[in-house]
């Protein structure tokens, strides 16, 4: 009998709550656009005393606005899920379990440049992540790797790590931030 007043309250709970969970983009955001995130594991920390910034992990944006879709390379964060570039809600990216906080930069580049930049990284969907193997990709490698192909050159500066077992040149999330090609879009308010 009071059955519907239990979903009208469920409802009522969930509009009252979903602007918690919600996320909203600076208004002149694009597919090709990179946002970068301060992950919530130990790995991030530790990839953010290495290449001192504030961000841990970068995705590039796909999609539109209103339906906005992350694509990284990334160690899984699903049960089940392999670590490879997969395809990730907004949402799910940016969720306070993955994300303390986030930045979406745009990136210089004609509308064709970014057709084709997206067309590249989900191209490269599946392919596993992993760091110094030429068989697989992270997630800085991945965006860089996709906006080259696509005519854009990013101009970043790759940096020698002395990782045992892995030392070797990588781009950290800091060095792909410091871009010329890049800008940082306003918080959406």
């Amino acid at each position: 009998m009071y059955a519907w007043l239990l979903r009208l309250g469920g409802l009522l709970a969930f509009l009252w709550l979903a602007p918690a969970w919600a996320i909203s983009l600076p208004s002149g955001a694009e597919a090709g656009d990179l946002i970068f995130r301060e992950g919530t594991e130990a790995v991030s920390a530790m990839v953010m005393a290495v290449g001192r910034d504030q961000y841990s992990h970068v995705g590039m944006l796909i999609g539109e606005p209103g339906n906005w879709q992350v694509i990284h390379a990334t160690p899984s964060e699903v049960p089940g899920r392999a670590d490879a570039v997969v395809v990730d809600s907004l949402a799910f990216f940016s969720a306070p379990k993955r994300s303390r906080r986030h930045a979406v930069y745009h990136v210089e580049a004609t509308s064709q440049q970014r057709v084709k930049a997206v067309e590249q990284a989900r191209l490269a969907l599946g392919v596993p992540f992993r760091i110094g193997e030429p068989e697989g990709t992270y997630c800085t490698l991945l965006v860089w790797q996709a906006w080259k192909t696509a005519g854009v050159d990013l101009e970043v500066m790759f940096d020698y790590l002395y990782i045992p077992m892995l030392a070797g040149e990588y781009l950290l999330p800091g060095a792909l931030r410091a871009s010329p090609k890049l800008r940082l879009l306003p918080s959406a308010s």
